[in-house]
């Protein structure tokens, strides 16, 4: 255990962003699979709908820093490419 505060004020700041980051990768996730669960069941109009929501948790993702932008554009692409390869 650390001694010096800085470093235990840094030992709860890390535990503060690790949860955050957490809680935020589990809703992108969550999403991911809310989307790939309606293109299973070729149901379009879910795909679409869990789709937006998909791209905007993502992208929030990216904007705070969980995610690298690239990262959550190859996410978005690939979620985009299986709803659009519904018939």
């Amino acid at each position: 255990m650390a001694n010096i505060k800085s470093a235990k004020k840094r030992i709860l700041v890390n535990r503060t962003k690790a949860a955050r980051n957490k809680a935020i990768k589990s809703a992108v996730k969550t999403s991911i699979k809310k989307v790939e669960t309606a293109v299973a069941n070729k149901d379009k109009e879910a795909a679409n709908s869990a789709l937006l929501e998909a791209i905007s948790t993502i992208d929030k993702a990216a904007a705070k820093g969980v995610y690298h932008k690239n990262t959550s554009s190859r996410k978005v692409s690939r979620l985009s490419k299986a709803v659009n390869s519904i018939a």
